[in-house]
C-alpha cells in the first residue's frame, strides 16, 4: 500500500475524520483558509494545488484554462464550453451543480432527513414559515459538492430570482460522517435561501445553499459582494433577477451542499437516488 493510500485510509476513519474536521476552531480555521487559499505567489499556489490533489481526485482536464493565479482561483475556476450540456426539456428542472446525492424523495408534512435517522423540519432550514408551508408535502434532493468537483452553480431552470435570505451560523463539516453524527446540521450551518420562481408555470424552486468548515462565503451574481461572515442573524434581500436554465448563479467560495426544494406534483429524475453522481445541467426533477 503506498504512504497516500494509506494517508487516505487513516481519513476514512469515521472517529479521525470527525476529530479532524470538527473538533478544531472552525471559524477560526475557515477564515485562515479563506485568507491563504487567495496567495498568488507560484510556489504557495503549487504546493498548495499539489496537496490537494494527493488528498482527493481533483482532474482539472475541463477547466476554462491550466494555468491559476491562486488555490482559490483553482478551486472556483469555471469550464471549457459544452462541457456540462443542458437538458433542454421545457418539463425538466436540472440539477444546478455536480454533485453526490444525498438524502432525497418527499417531505413528509414539513419533515425531512440529512441522514437516516437525522429528521430537520423546512421552517428551521429557511426560517420562514410560508416558504416552509408552500413545500409541505413536496419534493427534494440534497446535493454534496466533494471539493474535487466543479463548484459554480447555475439556474435549474427559466425563471426569476425574487428573493435571497442569508442566514449565518455555524461551519460543521457537512461530510456523511458529521451528518450522521450532529442533529439538524443543516440548520445550524451558514446559509442562503435563494427562491425561484419558475416561467413555466409560476411555481417556485428554492435552493438552499448551506456552507461548510472552510466554506464560509457565497458568492450571487445577482447580489453586489460575497455572503459571508460579516452579515449577522437573518437577513432578507429582494432582488428580480431574470435566470435562464444552465446561466451561471454564483459559486461557493470553497464548496459544500445545496438542497433543492419543489412543491407537490414534482417527480424525481430517473436514477435520483442517494449516493449516485450528477452533474451540473442533468435531469434531477420532472415538472408536475
Amino acid at each position: 500500500m503506498t504512504v497516500r493510500a494509506k494517508i487516505l485510509k487513516l481519513f476514512e476513519q469515521e472517529d479521525i475524520n470527525f476529530v479532524l474536521t470538527n473538533r478544531i476552531p472552525r471559524r477560526l480555521a475557515t477564515q485562515f483558509i479563506g485568507w491563504f487559499s487567495r496567495i498568488e505567489q507560484p510556489i504557495i499556489r503549487d504546493l498548495s494545488i499539489a496537496t490537494w490533489r494527493l488528498f482527493s481526485d481533483l482532474d482539472l482536464s475541463e477547466a476554462k484554462k491550466s494555468c491559476f493565479d491562486s488555490l482559490h482561483d483553482c478551486f472556483i475556476r469555471a469550464l471549457k464550453e459544452g462541457v456540462r450540456p443542458i437538458d433542454g426539456r421545457a418539463d425538466i428542472l436540472v440539477s444546478p451543480c455536480d454533485a453526490i446525492v444525498g438524502a432525497c424523495g418527499e417531505i413528509a408534512g414539513t419533515t425531512l432527513f440529512q441522514a437516516k435517522g437525522f429528521p430537520y423540519t423546512l421552517q428551521e432550514l429557511l426560517c420562514d414559515p410560508r416558504l416552509a408551508e408552500e413545500y409541505r408535502d413536496g419534493r427534494y434532493v440534497t446535493l454534496r459538492l466533494k471539493s474535487s468537483m466543479y463548484h459554480r452553480f447555475h439556474a435549474p431552470h427559466d425563471g426569476r430570482i425574487e428573493r435571497v435570505t442569508y442566514i449565518s451560523g455555524d461551519t460543521w463539516n457537512v461530510n456523511p460522517i458529521a451528518l450522521r453524527r450532529i442533529e439538524r446540521l443543516f440548520c445550524k450551518n451558514e446559509r442562503a435561501i435563494v427562491r425561484l420562481r419558475l416561467k413555466a408555470n409560476g411555481q417556485t424552486v428554492t435552493m438552499a445553499a448551506v456552507a461548510a468548515i472552510l466554506v464560509a462565503s457565497i458568492r450571487l451574481h445577482c447580489l453586489g459582494e460575497a455572503l459571508n461572515g460579516n452579515y449577522c442573524g437573518l437577513n432578507v434581500i429582494d432582488c428580480a433577477s431574470e435566470v435562464h436554465k444552465g446561466d451561471e448563479l454564483g459559486w461557493f467560495e470553497h464548496g459544500s451542499t445545496i438542497i433543492v426544494f419543489a412543491s407537490n406534483g414534482f417527480t424525481l429524475g430517473d436514477g435520483i437516488r442517494e449516493g449516485v453522481n450528477v452533474r451540473m445541467g442533468e435531469s434531477l426533477m420532472r415538472l408536475p
